[in-house]
């Protein structure tokens, strides 16, 4: 049997190949991997990384699935991959630019000129420091490498985060800060003005986390002090009374209207809000990465908005909030602009802490074809949950979540940040399937305490014809932290879900 084509990328001297993962797998089964037609490695995961490769080089890989005794179960089909050139290497502590990685000196001149200066076949390079910087923009075809303990580090001060750029946030087009890296420009009626960016190596890019925050709030809170105060009671719609003060807020890394990008290797903490934002782009790639940002309220890991293709694996989330959370735009706006998320693909995720992977809630553009899989979402808040509001508008469909463990999985309405006009109909949530899940009914919360809940709640909307419909659960295994804990399921507006095979223990 052949499988799809095997996917992958090649940055410096490797190929890092990554596939997807056929359902009811046989027990003992691992990919075999060939270069050339020649073995080149085994996995037990659906990526694997080629080192040691001839720069201008091309390699053909196929991934075989084999059984413990050899038997050939599939085979994906081929891909060819091209190492590229080794690049000129742009140390940005040398001449001319010097800029100084000492923690305390202010090189955001120095590194824009940096990269601005770096061309299709040079590579800006940071050796070891902390090379303080404010808002940073890349363009196409540049990579940017960190080495090991060198850290890009965003500063606390608002000023540093100007001018503000139009941008993106809880689904809403505004004027925001600009973020540490920038990558495009926004436009959704448009297509991808920002390409072949790459970010690597086994460094860190902060920011300013929750003081950045805070203080972007606060000056915010005061330009909009008339407006704030003509809402009025409109104010208890929104999260919380910063919530509309908060969303100027800079990201870690805001990409809007970009396309193959690659981040690889990279630690990501403390954005002042959402670290890796994209914004209708395509084809992003996120692998290998470290996410932090325990004490930063909105402190998303990891969030596709109104963009598709865009594939994330082997990362850990140390999150404030969702690690991942999949987004396409806020009624009316997001119903106008009718941009949908598409073809999303998470495998060999975990979270640490944080509320795990979340679609929603900001969903009226749509959001499709989304498969998850050996994850691990035990140690969160949420697990796995789908979400919107009732005036939400737009719909989550074709979900398939397999091979994983969750906390909880949740598939619900929710009542905050609920403010815009409603839809002229709900949300549709329809056609998913949750196969061969663990699921603790354990949830731990921001204080790092363990709380009992529903292990699988369910909840369409008031209204005929929108109920959670079309919802397949196969061999599902309840583990409550206490042996033989009862375990709470619970169903409303819903119409044609399925239940197969629970397991209890």
């Amino acid at each position: 049997m052949t499988l799809q084509q095997v996917q992958g990328f090649s940055v410096g001297t490797e190929a890092v190949l990554y596939w997807e993962k056929p359902r009811q797998l046989p027990q003992n089964y691992r990919y075999q991997i060939f270069q050339d037609g020649n073995p080149a490695g085994s996995s037990d995961k659906t990526h694997y990384t080629v080192e040691n490769l001839i720069p201008g080089k091309s390699y053909e890989y196929f991934v075989r699935i084999v059984t413990q005794s050899g038997e050939n179960l599939a085979e994906y089909s081929p891909v060819t991959l091209t190492v590229p050139e080794e690049k000129k290497k742009i140390d940005v502590t040398q001449s001319p630019y010097f800029v100084k990685g000492d923690g305390k000196t202010l090189n955001t001149a120095a590194l824009q000129q940096v990269f601005d200066d770096c061309g299709k076949g040079e590579m800006v390079f940071l050796p070891p420091g902390v090379y303080l910087t404010g808002a940073l923009r890349m363009h196409s075809d540049m990579e940017l490498y960190l080495a090991e303990g060198a850290v890009l580090q965003g500063t606390d001060n608002v000023e540093d985060y100007l001018p503000r750029i139009w941008s993106r946030f809880e689904g809403i087009e505004q004027e925001c800060y600009s973020s540490v890296l920038n990558l495009g420009e926004l436009d959704h009626k448009g297509g991808c003005g920002c390409r072949n960016v790459v970010i690597r190596g086994k460094g860190t890019i902060a920011s300013g986390g929750r003081v950045l925050a805070e203080r972007v709030i606060a000056s915010e809170r005061e330009r909009l002090k008339i407006y704030l105060e003509k809402l009025g009671d409109k104010i208890s719609e929104c999260e919380k009374p910063e919530t509309i003060p908060g969303r100027v807020r800079p990201r870690l890394i805001n990409m809007s209207n970009a396309k193959d990008v690659i981040l690889s290797g990279i630690t990501f903490r403390n954005g002042a809000s959402w670290n890796i934002h994209m914004i209708y782009s395509e084809h992003i790639v996120t692998c290998g990465c470290k996410f932090y940002s325990e004490d930063v309220w909105n402190g998303d890991g990891w969030d596709p908005d109104s963009s598709t293709d865009c594939t994330i694996f082997d990362c850990v989330f140390y999150t404030g909030d969702d690690g991942i959370a999949i987004k396409s735009g806020k009624n009316p706006e997001g119903n106008r602009i009718g941009r949908k998320t598409s073809h999303i693909r998470i495998f060999d995720c975990k979270s640490a802490f944080g509320h795990g992977i979340t679609i929603g809630s900001e969903i009226s553009g749509g959001i499709e074809d989304v498969a998850i899989w050996d994850c691990d979402m035990s140690r969160s808040m949420c697990g796995i949950e789908i979400k919107g509001t009732k005036k939400r508008g737009g719909y989550v469909r074709n979900v398939q979540v397999y091979d994983c463990a969750a906390a909880r999985i949740m598939f619900h309405s929710v009542g905050y940040n609920d403010d815009g006009i409603g839809a002229e109909k709900p949300p549709v949530f329809e056609n998913c399937c949750f196969e061969n899940i663990r699921v603790s009914g354990e949830y731990l919360d921001h204080d790092g305490e363990w709380h009992s809940g529903d292990a699988i709640e369910l909840c369409g909307f008031d209204e005929p014809g929108y109920e959670l419909k079309d919802v397949v659960f196969r061999d599902i295994y309840l583990e409550g932290k206490e042996a033989g804990g009862r375990q709470n399921l619970s169903l409303q507006y819903c119409e044609n879900v399925s239940f197969e095979r629970f397991h209890c223990s």
